[in-house]
Parts: structure tokens; sequence; C-alpha cells
């Protein structure tokens, strides 16, 4: 049966949920009222007497009910709603992770009344069915998307529910002075005042704007522990960009010789920085006179230098700075950037480089590819660059994505109608109105008044099988 003939709520779906490849299990989730109907016209259990009791693995084998024919032995567990991912009744298949084993048991399971699990369908049946908000359903795809480390942990602190409960938090503030305001329209002809407006002021400004600020800032931290830092290394050929690739991937990645023009295109590659996923690119150094080949590579650099977020312009410290440094250095001079002083380790004395001719604000680092001398120094002040702070970010709990970060500014533009009507002293009707416009664009946060296609869009993003 289609999935057109169901409702979602009837759908019994199933799909591949480990990664495409060979490995050692493999796991075919299935969730819906079906659930447990099917794996018994389809698994033989090794003891004749299995009970299939809730969270339990029990050891038999697959067979296709069509043939008999074994597809594979296996371990399945039968999860009895609501105590489940999706709150439904689910069932998991472990399998050989084999390729060929997954799609032969799938298939044979799609032809059990089952429909083939889109994209994020499981996850979004555990947010329709009230289990997870919104913010931990899409804390689910930055778990799965992460980078680095702290990627994780910031992800993982979404998911435990941090991000919701400082929502959540705003929004029974908010309906406490919506509740005010809305007995002073119900009983419009009180003598006594209902409606103070300082104190709905006083509290609008520290319980309602400044959380949402901190939100706001919050997102910046959370796009840049999402999506990362575009770096890339530009200088003349042979002054120790790969060397320096190298150093900070402490793998040779990049061939590395004497003879200048050895990299003639850009090498990419993704480096751990304080927690902050850098993507960081080594291109071919830029000069005159190259040949057809490392000429095809330079103009490469020069398209990654104008995508870039960082420039690391590296010097050789032993020669100092040339003309061709000078000239190379006003064609990227626009972009925020990190003088290198490559090769500190062949210097007598550093002091004696002249680098007034780069300007005196263009922060710099003195470093040796070869030896990782201040490889630290330069990882610390990448990120104060990028995050304007000297010091990792301490404070936990909260990363708002760009969806997030729109519907909070949305929100925060409501707060300050509201303030500016409290000082006017308008109508309470007018005042209910933005009070309730700051609600809805917090809901739409955590999926209480977020569309049907704003929630397509998100679930979308998932791979199948979550």
């Amino acid at each position: 049966m289609s999935m057109t003939e169901h409702s979602s709520e009837e759908r019994t779906i199933a799909a591949i949920s480990t990664p495409p490849g060979s490995g050692g299990i493999g796991i075919i989730r299935i969730s819906g009222p079906l659930s447990l109907h099917v794996l018994k016209s389809v698994f033989s259990p090794h003891n004749p007497e299995c009970d299939f009791r809730s969270h339990h693995l029990f050891y038999g084998t697959i067979n296709d009910p069509e043939n008999q024919r074994l597809l594979d032995e296996v371990l399945v567990v039968y999860m009895a709603a609501p105590s489940t991912y999706t709150r439904e009744d689910v069932v998991e298949v472990h399998c050989h992770g084999s390729y060929l084993v997954l799609q032969s048991i799938l298939e044979v399971l799609l032809r059990q009344n089952l429909d083939l699990a889109q994209p994020g369908e499981f996850t979004k049946r555990a947010f329709l069915n009230g289990r997870i908000d919104l913010t931990r359903a899409e804390a689910v795809i930055d778990i799965l998307a992460a980078k680095t480390r702290k990627g994780i942990d910031i992800a993982q602190d979404q998911l435990a529910g941090a991000l919701y409960q400082r929502v959540d938090t705003i929004r029974r503030s908010l309906t406490t002075m919506r509740a005010v305001i809305e007995v002073s329209i119900d009983f419009p002809d009180e003598e006594i005042e209902i409606v103070d407006h300082e104190v709905l002021r006083v509290q609008l400004e520290s319980e309602v704007a400044r959380p949402i600020e901190y939100l706001l800032r919050c997102a910046d931290q959370g796009r840049i522990y999402r999506e990362g830092v575009s770096v890339v290394i530009v200088g003349r050929p042979n002054v120790g960009k790969s060397s320096l690739l190298n150093a900070l991937l402490q793998e040779e990645r990049a061939l590395v010789t004497a003879v200048p023009g050895t990299t003639r295109d850009s090498i990419e590659e993704c480096v751990d920085v304080l927690g902050m996923p850098v993507r960081l690119a080594d291109t071919a150094g830029i000069r005159k006179g190259a040949d057809e080949v490392e000429e095809l590579g330079i103009q490469r650099a020069r398209r990654l230098v104008n995508q870039a977020d960082v420039i690391f312009f590296m010097l050789d410290g032993a020669v100092g700075v040339t003309p061709e440094d000078l000239e190379l250095f006003t064609t990227v001079s626009h972009k925020p950037m990190i003088v290198l002083i490559n090769k500190i380790d062949l210097i007598q004395d550093p002091a004696e480089i002249e680098l007034a001719a780069l300007g005196q604000d263009v922060p710099r680092v003195p470093i040796s590819a070869k030896s990782l001398y201040g490889l630290e120094d330069l990882k610390k002040l990448l990120f104060e660059t990028v995050t304007g702070d000297k010091d990792q970010w301490q404070e936990e709990g909260c990363a708002p994505n760009l969806r997030h970060k729109q519907s909070l500014q949305k929100a925060h533009s409501a707060c300050t109608s509201v303030r500016e009507g409290l000082e006017a002293g308008v109508s309470t009707d007018l005042l209910a109105v933005d009070l309730q416009e700051i609600l809805d664009q917090l809901g739409d946060i955590v999926g209480e008044t977020t569309t049907e296609d704003i929630l397509d869009v998100i679930f979308e993003q998932f791979c199948l099988g979550k």
C-alpha cells in the first residue's frame, strides 16, 4: 500500500538506519502500529517460546515469507509505545552490516504493508507525538553534522532541552504579562488601574528583552561551531604554507619541497581549533612568471581568498618582507588577516624583521611550521579574530540556529514596539497584539506555531533512517 493510502497516524514506516557501506552490524528501524505484526511475519526466533517482551533482544533469523529463503541471522528488539523514540511501537532488526543484506531485508519488510520512511521521518514523528520539541529535533541534525567535540557538546546540551528551557522561561513571563493586560481589556471601566505600565516595562526588559538579546548573541556562537570558518593560507612560493597545513593537521597532507611552486592547486582540510571547525586551504604560491598549470592554481587561490573568512598571510622570516610580499599583501588586505612570520627558528633576532610596511593594526604571530613553535598562539589568535573574545566561550546551554535567530529578531522587534507603547501610554489592546507576536515567534522556535512547510524543510535535512 502506498504512502498516500495511509494517514500519517496509520502508516508504519521502515528504513535502514546505519550508514551505507560494509560494517559489522547494520540496523533497520520500523515504527508504527504494524511493527510487531510485521516482525512476527518475517522473524523465526531461535527459542520457540519467544514472547517478544518489550525492550528485550531476541536471536533468530529473518526469512522471506513468500519462499522461506533465509536472509540473515539477526538480533531483533520490539519496543512498545510509548517508551520509544517515536512514541509508537518500534522494531529494530540488527543484522550483518552488508548493504546487500540490509537491502534484501528492507525489501521484504516493505512488501508487508510498510512504507519507506522519508528523510527524518522517525524524528518528525517523535516531535509530532510530543516526545521532543523542535529545538531538540534540530539538535539531532547538529549531532550528526558536528565536526568537532565542542560542536557535539553544544548539540547535546540542546538535545537535553537547554535552549527549550530558556525560551520557555521567557514565554512564561510573557504569558503572565499578557494575562494582566487581558484582564484590563475585559474590565475597562474599573476605577482601579489594573495595568501598571512601569512594572510591565521593567518586567519586559529584565525577563523578555534581555534574555532574547542574550540568545541572539549565542546564535553567532552557534553558527561558528556548526558551520566553522574558512581560512586560506596565502604567501609567496616556498614560504612554508604547506608545512603549516601539515603541522596543523599533524599529518603529511601536502607535499613539501625546497622547490618553489610545488603546490599547483589548493588543498582543503578541516581542523579543530579550540573546538571551532576551521576549513583550512593551502593555496598555490602567488607569483609572477608561473607556468600555465601553476597559473591555474594561482587563479583558484585568488578565488578562495575572496570567499575566506580569515587570511593567514605568511612571510619567510629568514628573508624578511620583499617587494613581492608587499604587492601580494595589498591584494588581500581587504580581508580579516593574521600575519604569520614563519621560519622563526632560523632568525637570530626576530625584532630585526621590518613589518612597518604592513601596517600596525594587523595581528601577527611568529611561528615555525617545522618545529611547531607558536602554533598554539596562532590558534588562540585565530579564535580571538573570529569571535572577538580572548577566551573560549564558557557559556553552555544554547546555540540558536539561523531559523531560531530570525524568529528571535522578530520577537525582539516586537519587544521594542511594546516598550515604546508602554512609554507612550497606548491602549492595552495594542500592547496585547505585540505581546502575542513575541509569543508566536518564540512558539515557532519550539515548534508550537511552526507551519507545515517549515517543518518539511527542517526534516528534509535529515538522512534516511533517522
